[in-house]
């Protein structure tokens, strides 16, 4: 009896415990400009960062010279930390596939490779050991983007470097039609996953039933290796005549409390600008949806996912390092929300 009881205990402890995954903590830096400021340096040494993930560029494509073109490339007034390691990432928009062959894909993974070995040197790194391919690819685009991914993982510059990708929520769920890219591990994006062009007071930026519906019975069979994406930024969504009018990037948290420029909509994040403000290109009777994160909603987010992901050790890089928006998260805020993978 005594040999049956500790087997029971055994076999308990063993599936009531989930395997603990290490995480390593980093963030996005997705300016256009890199420099070395000290607040937000401090918060790569607070976590012990090892890495970065630096926006290269976009890649648009041109309707004068028919080709795909690099758009805001990012330039370094610094260097990178030397204790830190650079993982240039390249967002390529989804459109451009729709508009190239595959011997086109072939020259822009050799330009992207050239490109990024460039402005990895510029940053003041010799080199780096992952390259980040950011695009939100579909079931029409997928077949072109993976013979891309194949394209640049044969690139001669590339060779013995990891080649990750971005994963959008619908690619988890929708993973017959949407296919698994060929590469060694993705990121999963837990953000802009609500209809940001749908007028109500919904957050776009983050929302538990569409993660529900997209996650909780897809996440933990999905093939690929994942890191972890989680949001700190916050954005006004423009409304006019309940039509979606863009995002402004002149609006902050203090304008929409401004009562001589906004009213709020009952407890919504719904606001209503109740004057012309042209400073900002929007008139009388828009609407602003504000949009930001809370410490609680990452807290939430990271025991959702801490129940569905396979155990493994993973990066979980925070979008994105500026002060302004880190400054409504404590240190402590961010620990809970580390400690739960």
């Amino acid at each position: 009896m005594r040999k049956i009881s500790i087997l029971v205990i055994s076999v308990f402890l063993f599936f009531g415990c989930k395997q603990k995954s290490i995480v390593q903590p980093t963030f996005y830096y997705w300016k256009t400009d890199y420099q070395n400021k000290k607040a937000e340096t401090t918060y790569l040494d607070q976590f012990k960062s090892k890495s970065l993930y630096v926006r290269i560029m976009d890649v648009d494509f041109n309707p004068d010279l028919q080709l795909p073109v690099p758009v805001s490339p990012i330039k370094f007034s610094d260097p990178i930390p030397k204790q830190t390691d650079i993982i240039p990432v390249v967002f390529i928009v989804n459109e451009v596939l729709n508009k190239i062959d595959t011997m086109q894909t072939a020259v822009m993974a050799d330009r992207i490779a050239k490109f990024v070995k460039a402005k990895v040197k510029q940053s003041g790194k010799q080199d780096y050991h992952e390259l980040q391919i950011d695009c939100d690819w579909t079931k029409g685009t997928r077949n072109k983007y993976f013979k891309f991914l194949e394209q640049l993982k044969a690139n001669p510059l590339l060779k013995d470097k990891t080649i990750s990708v971005t994963l959008r929520l619908h690619q988890v769920k929708n993973i017959v039609s949407n296919g698994v890219p060929p590469v060694e591990k993705a990121i999963l994006m837990c953000y802009n996953m609500g209809n940001l062009r749908k007028y109500g007071d919904q957050n776009s930026i983050l929302d538990q039933r569409e993660m529900n519906l997209y996650l909780k019975d897809y996440l933990e069979q999905y093939p690929l290796p994942l890191d972890v994406a989680l949001p700190v930024f916050e954005w006004a969504v423009v409304f006019r005549n309940g039509q979606y009018a863009g995002i402004s990037k002149r609006i902050s948290k203090s304008q929409i409390n401004d009562q001589k420029l906004f009213k709020q909509r009952g407890n919504s994040i719904l606001y209503d600008l109740l004057i012309d403000y042209p400073a900002a290109g929007l008139k009388q009777g828009d609407v602003v949806r504000w949009e930001q994160i809370s410490p609680e909603d990452l807290l939430a987010t990271s025991k959702f996912l801490s129940r569905y992901l396979a155990p493994r050790d993973r990066n979980l890089v925070f979008y994105h390092l500026d002060t302004d928006l880190l400054k409504h998260f404590t240190h402590e805020d961010l620990q809970k929300v580390i400690a739960n993978f």
